[in-house]
């Protein structure tokens, strides 16, 4: 056996792995939403509501941002989507039920930043609401204003709708939820010459997402800068306090464990979205924004990212320009699943071409290092693995049988198994 210089510890299969397996469900038959795939790997792009909200963003951000995004390296790794939620329109509806850019935030309106972000090879995004009234109660809601509001962000050359259901006076009726999404669909692929992809988020799994969209919610809202908590523990332990809490959020680990349940679902063409990333200044620790980065791609989730790209440190995109990382999650072999809980540890494992395999080994508990163990046969390898550290970048050894590592708290280790060269 080869002995490593690296903490993991590849040892040859004696005895059968002990640890809790997660019950393997039969895969379903994916649905295809189009001929034409739209987004044949999981999108990836920037939006502005984690960092900016509805308040803080402006028209010269957006500049600001596009530029960033072109010339930080973003746009080449794969980020593609520039997209502003809530915060650009007004708080009324115009004439006819048009949608008015806000008159001092967005001054020149939406189209040049459309064209401004066509212009350095980007597509552009907006956040709209298909109800009666936004999620803070203003009436720019686009029921019953279709019509009139399709035609505008055709208008414009918009590339990406974010579909957000927030309010419908007296209440979402399901089917009337179902329909006002499918007409939204059918109105923009009748009136733009554009592929315009659909962005669904309801805030929980439904049967239809891939009938309307190529990335949809399955989960309520991710938290991001949540004050009044100390390294934002309660990220991979627990939950979020209720006082520092009222919009209802949920942390990294409740939205990953929700979106596992829908992982069969995903592919040709649609991909479940587990909200943005929090990657950045959001109370996480560099430890802790590789497991969320790192579990994001493992999920085949979109890669939507909330930061400020004007502003990056090394250290964030050394995580989110790591080109192994964006290879796992583009493969569109499957979703990837948890296949091993146990109080403290996880492992997470997705199925790859070119027989490979990415595994994550996580330790959730807040102070003690956790030994993680992974029995090869569980994630279908029966022969010699090469193994690499995707975040090091760097091959740590070969094994067949058993790997095990000593994770510290609150960490992961991030791997990509493969057949050894000479098989």
């Amino acid at each position: 056996m080869k002995k490593l210089i690296c903490p993991i510890c590849i040892i040859a299969l004696i005895s059968c792995n002990n640890s809790p397996k997660e019950k393997k469900s039969e895969p379903a038959e994916m649905p295809v939403n189009k001929e034409k795939l739209l987004a044949p790997t999981p999108p990836m792009g920037w939006n502005s509501w984690n960092w900016f909200g509805k308040k803080d963003i402006n028209e010269k951000i957006m500049y600001e941002v596009i530029d960033a995004i072109d010339q930080s390296g973003l746009k080449t790794a794969g980020y593609e989507y520039v997209v502003i939620d809530g915060g650009w329109r007004d708080t009324k509806l115009g004439e006819n039920g048009a949608l008015l850019a806000h008159p001092v935030k967005f001054p020149n309106g939406i189209k040049p930043l459309a064209d401004y972000a066509h212009s350095k090879g980007l597509k552009f995004g907006l956040h709209t609401v298909p109800g009666t009234a936004d999620c803070i109660n203003d009436p720019v809601g686009g029921y019953g204003n279709e019509e009139v509001q399709i035609q505008q962000f055709v208008d414009w050359g918009i590339d990406f709708v974010k579909i957000d259901r927030c309010r419908f006076e007296g209440g979402w009726d399901l089917d009337i939820l179902h329909k006002t999404y499918a007409k939204w669909k059918r109105l923009l692929e009748e009136k733009s010459d554009r592929d315009v992809l659909i962005s669904i988020s309801a805030y929980e799994w439904f049967d239809w997402n891939a009938e309307i969209g190529q990335m949809a919610r399955t989960t309520e809202d991710i938290s991001a800068k949540v004050s009044g908590m100390s390294g934002n523990d309660a990220q991979f332990d627990g939950q979020i306090p209720e006082e520092n809490n009222a919009w209802g959020l949920l942390t990294v680990m409740e939205i990953a464990e929700e979106n596992n349940k829908w992982a069969t679902y995903a592919g040709n063409g649609y991909w479940n979205d587990p909200d943005m990333l929090v990657t950045g200044e959001h109370g996480l620790t560099f430890a802790e924004q590789k497991s969320h980065f790192a579990l994001w791609c493992i999920m085949s989730s979109p890669l939507m990212l909330g930061n400020d790209p004007r502003n990056m440190s090394e250290e964030e995109k050394s995580i989110i320009l790591n080109k192994d990382a964006i290879s796992i999650n583009q493969d569109p072999t499957e979703q990837g699943k948890r296949i091993i809980k146990n109080t403290d540890t996880e492992v997470w494992a997705k199925n790859l071409k070119d027989n490979q395999v990415a595994v994550l080994l996580l330790n959730r508990n807040q102070e003690n290092k956790k030994n993680i163990a992974l029995n090869l046969e569980d994630v279908g390898i029966f022969q010699k693995i090469n193994i690499k550290d995707v975040y090091a970048g760097k091959d740590i050894g070969t094994a067949s049988g058993l790997i095990s590592h000593d994770t510290p708290p609150k960490s992961s280790l991030f791997l990509l198994l493969s057949k050894t060269v000479d098989q």
